[in-house]
């Protein structure tokens, strides 16, 4: 039987302003354990966002997208200065346990952790100085905000404000998962999980939303298999939930940095950590967009 209402996310979950679609508490939950064991982390991946801010001098870096604080921990270990923040108080409530849990070690008990919005980042978030070394936005965070009025403006509006806080010369790193692909066949690519432990997926459904012939939004259906904790007598539960996305294609995505950064930038796009070139083959499961700004 099929809702007669399409519901684009989970129920419970608010839908105003920048819609945080783990205000219910359920997603967010299974999220952590999805993507947040960091030792689950392809050391790939790891070795990859390190080296290249380590390559490029940057110490002082904000998390615009931290979630549970996956990226900002694995950060904070490798002995950079962060700030994290996240329009979701239930996500961050499980970055603010591992800051507790870690307090006496000096790096976490300075690391800052806030509640901020992409849509009025510069009020919530104290830029140091001329900017941030580095702005990081992974995991697919930035397609979380959708574009309810048709012209992409909150969109360039985020961008443009997570763009302000990153200094001359600084650089910014942000994703999005191959929506050309999605786009072009219906399915996601079946590459290797870059982010997360895809043996806990059971399965993820993907439908794709067009408006006036022109995609609107993709929705995915997760269906995660939560691990039985020690000593639990119940079967492991089986969680779903819907998250949606707004489908940025890779070179349209370009031109909405280029327009974010005013021109004044030098762009490159990995597929999957490695230099992207249209037509590679496998198709890449994320795109990697790194931006620097130029003076």
């Amino acid at each position: 039987m099929v809702d007669s209402v399409y519901r684009t996310r989970s129920l419970g979950v608010a839908a105003v302003g920048l819609p945080d679609q783990y205000a219910d508490g359920k997603a967010a939950k299974v999220w952590q354990l999805y993507i947040g064991d960091t030792r689950s982390r392809t050391e790939e991946y790891r070795s990859w966002v390190v080296s290249l801010l380590k390559g490029r001098g940057c110490r002082r870096v904000l998390d615009v997208a931290c979630g549970t604080g996956v990226d900002s921990i694995m950060l904070v270990e490798e002995g950079f200065d962060v700030m994290s923040v996240d329009a979701s108080d239930k996500m961050l409530k499980y970055a603010l346990k591992a800051r507790w849990e870690r307090r006496k070690e000096p790096a976490f008990d300075q690391w800052v952790i806030e509640e901020a919005n992409w849509l009025t980042l510069p009020d919530d978030v104290q830029r140091p100085g001329n900017g941030f070394d580095a702005v990081i936005c992974l995991g697919n965070s930035f397609a979380h905000l959708p574009d309810f009025k048709g012209d992409q403006s909150d969109q360039k509006l985020a961008l443009h404000n997570i763009a302000s806080m990153v200094k001359p010369g600084g650089v910014l790193i942000i994703d999005h998962r191959n929506y050309d692909y999605i786009l072009d066949t219906g399915r996601a690519p079946q590459g290797k999980n870059v982010y997360y432990k895809s043996d806990l997926t059971q399965d993820i459904t993907t439908s794709v939303l067009w408006v006036n012939s022109k995609p609107h939004m993709v929705t995915l259906d997760y269906t995660v298999q939560v691990p039985q904790l020690p000593g639990q007598q119940s079967p492991p539960e089986l969680s779903k939930f819907r998250l949606s996305y707004y489908p940025h294609r890779v070179e349209s995505f370009k031109e909405l940095l280029q327009d974010a950064f005013q021109g004044k930038c030098e762009q490159s796009v990995y597929g999957d950590f490695r230099s992207y070139a249209p037509g590679q083959e496998p198709a890449p499961c994320y795109f990697i967009h790194v931006v620097k700004k130029t003076t």
